[in-house]
């Protein structure tokens, strides 16, 4: 009993602290919106230390790689099982919506006019304006350096630490001051985290609490249904998939190290509806799972801006609903791989921010599938009411994914290791 309350005392706090949560919200409902700061700060302290986290975890693990080869074996794995992740995350999303009716073409007028007049006109047409090819360059760079201390960049951030950690390794020696130096600040950054964690029971109560209090004003009718199929495959893909997994990456020992500590960062992503926020949390527990210090220093903040099962299902129940509101056919195999691409696409654009984080992929959807902008606000209703779930999916997935690199990487004998 003593082994137990020492392997899961963490776990068993946070999670004590969520149920609190949950039941003030319930209880209280909006009024529990009074917590929200305490856990606001807690949320703030986390996405302070996200940019030097992601920037000194990735630059010292790249710069301290001694072959080169597997650095490259590493990128090149992380790219492979993020995608075939990402196929696998949108075709099930896909078959499970493909024969449900998310809501009836009926309903549309009594929708649109709930929303009438909560759309930003100037906002849109300035969205409108901008070419994918203009978003995708303001995704992976900035045009100043001090842009890269925000973490409202963070793909141009991962990208930045990808470089500077490899050309640290190409200098050799004469860089080992430089690499000290970062190792040394990572040490620190790493100790400051542990420090914020001590929070963390306090803060994701109060954030949770807010969360639940406020989630049924949220939930209009309409959209009820999308919500509750979404919770159905969300619950269904994170225990069998993310299983399916853990099982390809360690066999039945991959299963138990996974679930031992997959909790807590699916308490983290629920309460914070931050992939950000989970990043530290992640990348320890995938250490303790035995995935190696330089995969999952990688593989995590990199899975942050790249990979997101949540956010891909859920970009294609966003379609779907579409679809059934103004009667789309798709009738064809070019349509259905049309709905397939424009979801995948649209998560290449979301960045690793909060609630709203995803306006651009939206209007992507939009764009793309020849939809009128006044059905932005649509999207956004089931972006937010959906996020806690997704952000669960997308950050628990890293985690996973993380072990797969380490299969491929270290061999099938990785855990033994």
């Amino acid at each position: 009993m003593k082994k137990f309350l020492s392997n899961y005392k963490s776990t068993i706090i946070l999670l004590a602290a969520i149920i609190v949560g949950a039941i003030i919200g319930i209880i209280f409902q909006e009024k529990a919106a009074i917590l929200s700061p305490l856990g606001d700060i807690f949320l703030n302290l986390l996405l302070v230390i996200v940019v030097p986290l992601i920037f000194l975890t990735i630059t010292t693990s790249i710069a301290k790689m001694k072959t080169p080869k597997r650095l490259g074996k590493i990128m090149i794995t992380i790219i492979i099982v993020f995608v075939v992740t990402s196929i696998i995350a949108v075709l099930i999303g896909f078959a499970s919506t493909y024969f449900v009716k998310l809501v009836n073409p009926e309903d549309g007028e009594q929708i649109k006019a709930s929303l009438e007049g909560t759309t930003n006109e100037e906002n849109i047409e300035e969205e409108e304006d901008v070419s994918i090819a203009d978003r995708t360059v303001s995704l992976l760079t900035v045009d100043d350096f001090y842009k890269l201390l925000s973490k409202e960049n963070i793909v141009a951030i991962l990208i930045a630490s990808i470089i500077i950690g490899i050309a640290i390794n190409m200098t050799g020696e004469k860089a080992k001051p430089v690499q000290e130096f970062l190792e040394s600040a990572n040490e620190i950054v790493q100790n400051i985290v542990k420090i914020i964690m001590y929070y963390a029971p306090i803060g994701l109560g109060c954030y949770f609490a807010s969360l639940v209090g406020s989630f049924g004003a949220q939930i209009a009718v309409g959209y009820l249904k999308t919500f509750v199929y979404y919770i159905i495959v969300t619950v269904a893909f994170y225990f069998i998939m993310y299983t399916v997994y853990a099982f390809i990456a360690g066999g039945k020992n991959g299963i138990k190290a996974f679930w031992k500590n997959a909790i807590p960062p699916t308490l983290t992503a629920l309460a914070t509806c931050s992939s950000a926020a989970c990043i530290p949390v992640n990348v320890k527990c995938s250490k303790k799972i035995g995935v190696p210090d330089d995969i999952a220093e990688t593989t995590i903040p990199l899975g942050t801006s790249f990979h997101k099962d949540g956010s891909i299902i859920g970009s294609v129940f966003k379609i779907m609903f579409l679809v059934c509101l103004f009667g789309t056919s798709l009738a064809t195999g070019g349509e259905i791989i049309g709905v397939l691409g424009v979801a995948l696409l649209a998560n290449l654009l979301i960045t690793a921010v909060p609630i709203g984080g995803g306006t651009i992929s939206e209007m992507l959807i939009i764009s793309m599938m020849g939809y009128p902008v006044a059905a932005l606000p649509i999207l956004t209703m089931i972006a937010t009411i959906i996020d806690a779930p997704a952000t669960m999916l997308n950050s628990v997935g890293d985690t996973v994914c993380s072990m797969m690199v380490t299969r491929v990487v270290d061999g099938k004998d990785w855990m033994k290791k």
